[in-house]
């Protein structure tokens, strides 16, 4: 018996030193006190020799590891020739994608031991006086002007007179200093820019948004020479020049390093002299307003088989502006993207010269273009794209929260089913958490990071997750989603989305690849100096060895501390924090350090093959992202003072996220080869099983209750929304029935108790109405308000119908003058490809052509 409580006395001794992360010599120096008393007890007292033994053992282990010159000879020193033999050499181009960008949250998340005050502490998205007059000024106009119908169906392309009012108001140079005379709007502005303009459809948006994410504008930004700033920013500034990026090769896509562009130093004529400069071949595709771009950002590799600026023959990856008008420079015909009307085509060159000064940067920057795009793509692939799964997600909310309590079926509004109502719930969590992680990593960036791996998790989710809405708000609006017309404003949203899915990074590579992958070894505390320690020429041992040490004690404190939380011997809540919060920041702490104790073990039974197994990565990656989606929706719940309102919502949320990350684990470990491993991961993660349920049934009749009614938490979903009433805005028109109807409902229930009663017999609309009038039930005031409402749901019911005559497209007639410069090339269309070359030049699109 004294041995056992013995035994749980030195257990628990040594679980509260790992548990506070106490260091190695603190633990041998009470390891060897322990087995001093131990011994002398075990002279006097009954103490179970093997438990003295036990002791011993691990003292002198301790006292291994806290002797450096011992912890070096046999662990430091093994560890780090083992790692230079096994570990494959990054190239170039990998330890630029894992140096781009700077560490926020994730490193917190990953640390097992996350400091919230840090997320706390960073201020609430908000937009100044002069970002919100440009939303309310020219891009409410902007929206008023288009209608996308007409933009998809009548006309297939974008009228030049939006492409012209884009121009002249400075919607091009959001991100542009001031100084060369752009609107130097904050991240959080462009993101809400672009979500207003979603009422325009993609085409708009993307005119708007690709020359303020990645391309020419931001690369001269933080790479052009003094001199291509001064002349080309102003003129993107004030849409004199229009640009576009040609990255995508046609075996290039994901994998940009694969490019089989090129650019071959060489003399040529520039402008009458003989200048050093590069001849350039490239075949190009997807590149959005490329149909109308006037200067093309082009990424190519770089050749200098004669030395003519260098020792180096293949500088690799480079970033240059070509002017439209160059010639060589084939651009004109177009791709048919799915979904909404959007500029884009293919570009290509044959034999094209231009001096070295047309590389961004200059001379100096050659071969640098990789690490250009990768730091540039950390902060624009937190903007754009995750702004339109929050575009889908907020626009099907609107729609089908409006849309299900107006449509009946049975008598009863649809919304009340719960077969609806899951889908439904689904809808507004989806959007309170894409619209979350949309604006606190966004208001990251403000606070100037480079959230990389962030970029990466909002990129997914918010794009899938607004997948999934459009999916469920096409189930629940049934044939009313499947006509097209004007009145559809569910279906340019279906057919839209794929697009966000695939590009910048393919969804499937971003979640298998990239989260986990890059995430790892960029955001854990201590792998990355390990690689970089184990793979340099002359590594520092007394480096490493410390590097080593303070890892092995990180790894020691998580599975401690994964183990005492799932105990639930140790409550790690969060000070400040709102009463309802507590138990998730709880369930949040236990589980980051589940997730670096896991992936600690991953890469240790692993290793390199780790990177071969994404179905595993994967996993790992989701992990990550929950625990990142539900820091978000917290943070953006506590911006909003915890309002009541919105509480089933972020319960419903937090539920979810908890369930999907206990489902990613438990997948994890069924799959993870090293068994042993995976049977203790799960024993210390979930000591007393796992207990993370979906969201039940109760919360989902709640979710669907808030936003069933014009509550706070609806209005806050859907905030930054156009809602104008304009005859192209249907989504607007719905939900200004649904409002209406909200008013009434005291009304309504009038007519439903004088049926009740006895007092009506049972009729549908108008004659009910006019029954009820005709009886005295009702005013003849409130019979108009009652008559009104009927007329407007009608029209919301009721879909497109068309004249054959209606749905052939007529050519584009455009008479209005515009700044684009006619193609000046010779060269035949396709004769530098790797797809089959075209037998004629084609022709231009009408647009295109200058009047």
């Amino acid at each position: 018996m004294f041995s056992l409580i013995f035994a749980l006395l030195t257990i628990s001794l040594l679980l509260t030193l790992a548990y506070r992360n106490d260091t190695v010599s603190n633990s041998a120096s009470l390891f060897s006190g322990i087995l001093i008393v131990a011994t002398v007890l075990g002279l006097l007292l009954p103490v179970n020799g093997i438990l003295v033994t036990f002791i011993a053992t691990g003292a002198l282990s301790s006292l291994l590891f806290s002797i450096p010159a011992l912890r070096q000879q046999w662990i430091s020193r093994p560890t780090l020739k083992l790692l230079r033999n096994i570990l494959p050499p990054i190239s170039d181009t990998e330890r630029e994608a894992i140096d781009a960008g700077t560490v926020w949250w994730d490193g917190e998340l990953f640390s097992g031991k996350p400091d919230w005050q840090k997320l706390r502490s960073s201020p609430a998205p908000s937009l100044n006086e002069e970002e919100q007059a440009f939303l309310d000024g020219p891009t409410n106009e902007l929206c008023r002007m288009s209608d996308l119908w007409k933009i998809n169906h009548d006309w297939n392309t974008l009228p030049s007179h939006l492409i012209q009012f884009v121009r002249e108001n400075g919607f091009l140079g959001m991100i542009i200093p001031r100084r060369y005379g752009g609107l130097e709007f904050s991240a959080i502005a462009q993101s809400e820019v672009l979500l207003r303009l979603s009422n325009t459809g993609s085409g708009v948006s993307y005119l708007v948004g690709v020359p303020n994410s990645l391309g020419p504008g931001e690369l001269l930004i933080k790479y052009g020479t003094q001199k291509q700033k001064d002349y080309y920013l102003p003129r993107l500034a004030n849409g004199k020049e229009i640009p576009c990026f040609a990255l995508t090769a046609p075996n290039a896509g994901s994998d940009a390093t694969s490019l089989t562009d090129t650019g071959v130093v060489e003399k040529g004529v520039w402008k009458g002299k003989e200048v050093i400069g590069m001849r350039l071949n490239f075949c190009k595709r997807y590149i959005t307003l490329a149909p109308i771009a006037t200067l093309i950002g082009l990424a190519f590799r770089l050749q200098d088989p004669d030395g003519l600026i260098g020792d180096i023959t293949d500088y690799g990856i480079t970033c240059a502006l070509i002017p439209r008008d160059i010639e060589g420079l084939q651009i004109g015909r177009r791709h048919l993207p799915i979904g909404d009307t959007f500029l884009n085509g293919p570009i290509q060159g044959e034999d094209v010269f231009v001096p070295l000064d047309f590389i961004i940067g200059g001379k100096d920057m050659a071969g640098k273009g990789w690490r250009m795009l990768v730091n540039c793509l950390s902060v624009g692939r937190a903007v754009t794209l995750p702004t339109t799964g929050t575009v889908v997600s907020k626009r099907s909310l609107m729609g089908t929260s409006a849309y299900a309590n107006l449509r009946q079926q049975f008598g009863v509004p649809i919304a009340r089913f719960e077969g609806i109502q899951k889908p439904l719930a689904r809808i507004a969590g989806f959007s309170y958490i894409v619209n979350a992680a949309r604006l606190q990593t966004i208001q990251a960036v403000v606070n100037g990071e480079k959230p990389s791996v962030p970029s990466a998790i909002i990129k997914y989710h918010c794009t899938e997750m607004g997948r999934q809405a459009t999916l469920d708000a096409m189930d629940i609006h049934g044939g009313k989603a499947i006509m097209k017309g004007p009145k559809n404003y569910i279906t340019p949203l279906f057919e839209s989305i794929p697009v966000g899915i695939t590009v910048e990074g393919a969804n499937i590579l971003t979640r298998n690849l990239m989260i986990f992958g890059q995430g790892a070894i960029r955001a854990h505390p201590y792998v990355l100096q390990e690689m970089q320690l184990a793979q340099a020429e002359r590594p520092d041992p007394d480096l490493f060895d410390q590097t080593l040490s303070a890892h092995i004690g990180f790894s020691i404190r998580n599975i401690v501390r994964s183990l005492v939380l799932g105990l639930g011997i140790v409550k790690a809540s969060e000070a400040n924090s709102h009463p309802r919060l507590q138990p998730y920041y709880q369930q949040l702490n236990r589980l980051s350090s589940v997730f670096a104790m896991t992936a600690d073990i991953a890469m240790l039974g692993l290793g390199a093959r780790l990177k071969f197994r994404e179905m595993l990565s994967a996993r790992l990656g989701d992990m990550l992202s929950m625990l990142y989606l539900s820091s978000m929706v917290i943070k953006h719940h506590e911006d909003a003072n915890c309002e009541d309102s919105e509480w089933p919502i972020v319960q419903w949320s937090l539920d979810y996220l908890l369930y999907e990350y206990q489902m990613a684990f438990s997948q994890f470990i069924e799959n993870f080869p090293v068994r042993i491993a995976a049977r203790f991961l799960k024993l210390t993660a979930f000591p007393l099983g796992q207990s993370f349920k979906a969201p039940k049934d109760k919360l989902v009749q709640q979710v669907v209750s808030t936003i069933s009614t014009n509550s706070k938490a609806r209005q806050r979903l859907l905030e930054g929304i156009y809602e104008e009433q304009v005859p192209h805005n249907p989504l607007t028109e719905v939900n200004q029935v649904f409002l209406h109807m909200l008013n009434i409902q005291p009304l309504q229930q009038k007519l439903r108790d004088a049926i009740k009663a006895g007092h009506l017999s049972k009729r549908h609309g108008q004659a009910l109405i006019d029954h009820a009038l005709e009886k005295a039930i009702i005013s003849t005031d409130e019979a108009k308000q009652l008559s009104a409402f009927e007329t407007q749901l009608a029209t919301i019911i009721a879909v497109d119908d068309f004249d054959e005559s209606e749905l052939i497209r007529i050519p584009y007639e455009d008479d209005t003058t515009r700044d684009v410069p006619e193609n000046k090339t010779t060269a035949k269309a396709g004769v530098y490809t790797q797809e089959k070359a075209r037998e004629k030049t084609p022709q231009k699109e009408p647009w295109l052509k200058a009047s």
